[in-house]
């Protein structure tokens, strides 16, 4: 049912129904065209013959014609009341089992009637109608078939079309439909080309469109990285700077704003260099649980750590510490203790007891220095950005959703790796 209910099969079911029914209408228009004058002219002949009866039995003398008689038993009642009331006719009936057209006339009060056969008008006639009705399906096979391609290729560049905006609404920002110009494409007054071809407009929309935001990000980007390595050589000569002050709750205060403010720069030339795609992984097997366990002893945050199922991936250590630590801090930062974190053969689930992300960050994701709901107190800054930076360099599949008993759940899922000879 989902497959009639395309573009393509409504299109070209449209089609079929409306060539079915205009072959109908000229079939039925034929029909009664070619039966009138066929009948007509049968009526003629039974006519002339019912006149040279009625001649003949005026002047008494014999018709010699076997098909006329007096009241003969098969005459139709309704030529009988027409005659009765002195009246000459004919209609189509039955003589002895086979098909007529009857004539008749008042001759002396009675019924004089004459009769030729029916049956090759009648076959005409059906062969008349079988010839329209296999013209009128070969007909709609024809239609049928040119609308299901036309409506295949309408839709196969819609769907085209389709994909490519999904591509670009994942982030894939390279993807065009690219469908070649229009050579018969009209020139408005301004000179821009108009297409005849509505599909083709709207891909070429979407390309336009598609490659107006690249531009625009790519201009993010470079402004974003420009001004982190702009940045960091003067904070970097400020901190020196900031260790000769005296001691003092001034010098903790500059120093402590200076190092958040340098954290920040070497986030955001992090980012610029995910977003660049420069990012490299050094994979290495590494035994899973292990691993956690030092992550989270070396981020010096609280977080229970429960092994279920140890596992060996192929990871990135460092990559892998950087994205717990994010994750870890991001948890003790916007949620609340206890946090814990589970390790089940290649998953790794972080848990923490706040109020849960917010439910565009679970639908979309990480977004750059969102605050969140600040009604339920849950927010992100770059961390969670870095994170799923590095977990894509990783090949690690990352998830964010929330508990149904409350808090936040982080999911990673890692690569696994095969085993070492000999373990």
């Amino acid at each position: 049912m989902r497959a009639l209910s395309s573009l393509r099969w409504k299109i070209a079911l449209t089609t079929t129904l409306v060539c079915c029914t205009v072959a109908a209408a000229l079939g039925i228009a034929v029909h009664n065209v070619v039966a009138r004058q066929v009948v007509g002219e049968v009526r003629k002949e039974v006519d002339r013959e019912l006149e040279h009866a009625l001649g003949h039995y005026e002047y008494g003398t014999a018709h010699g014609d076997v098909h006329a008689a007096l009241d003969p038993p098969g005459l139709p009642a309704p030529l009988r009341e027409l005659v009765a009331h002195g009246r000459t006719g004919s209609m189509v009936g039955t003589y002895q089992g086979k098909p007529v057209m009857w004539g008749a006339g008042p001759a002396d009060q009675q019924a004089l009637a004459v009769w030729i056969p029916y049956e090759s008008t009648r076959t005409r006639l059906r062969d008349l109608d079988t010839a329209i009705l296999l013209s009128s399906a070969l007909a709609a096979g024809v239609v049928a078939l040119a609308g299901l391609f036309l409506a295949n290729r309408i839709s196969r560049r819609l769907t085209t079309t389709a994909a490519v905006a999904r591509r670009i609404s994942a982030g894939d920002l390279d993807a065009r439909v690219g469908f070649p110009a229009d050579r018969d494409a009209d020139a408005d007054a301004d000179g821009t080309r108009r297409s005849r071809d509505e599909v083709r407009d709207v891909a070429r929309a979407l390309d336009s469109m598609a490659a107006s935001l690249q531009e625009r990000l790519e201009a993010e980007k470079r402004f974003t990285a420009d001004v982190a390595h702009e940045l960091r050589t003067p904070l970097t000569g400020s901190l020196a700077a900031a260790a000769l002050l005296p001691e003092g709750r001034p010098k903790e205060m500059i120093e402590d704003r200076l190092r958040a403010l340098h954290l920040l720069t070497e986030d955001l030339l992090e980012i610029s260099r995910l977003d660049a795609g420069v990012e490299r992984a050094d994979l290495a097997r590494v035994e899973l649980g292990r691993a956690v366990r030092r992550a989270v002893a070396g981020s010096r945050l609280a977080a229970e750590v429960r092994v279920v199922r140890d596992a060996v991936v192929l990871t990135d250590r460092r990559r892998l510490d950087r994205i717990l630590t994010n994750l870890l801090v991001n948890a003790h930062k916007h949620g609340r203790p206890p946090v814990e974190v589970t390790v089940e053969g290649p998953v790794v689930v972080i848990h923490d007891h706040g109020s849960g992300y917010p439910a565009e960050l679970v639908e979309q994701g990480p977004q750059r220095f969102r605050t969140g709901d600040p009604g339920r107190g849950r927010g992100h800054g770059l961390g969670l950005t870095i994170a799923v930076g590095q977990a894509a360099v990783l090949d690690i599949a990352l998830g964010f959703a929330n508990a149904p008993d409350g808090g936040a759940l982080t999911t990673l899922r890692l690569p696994v790796g095969r085993l070492p000879e000999g373990s």
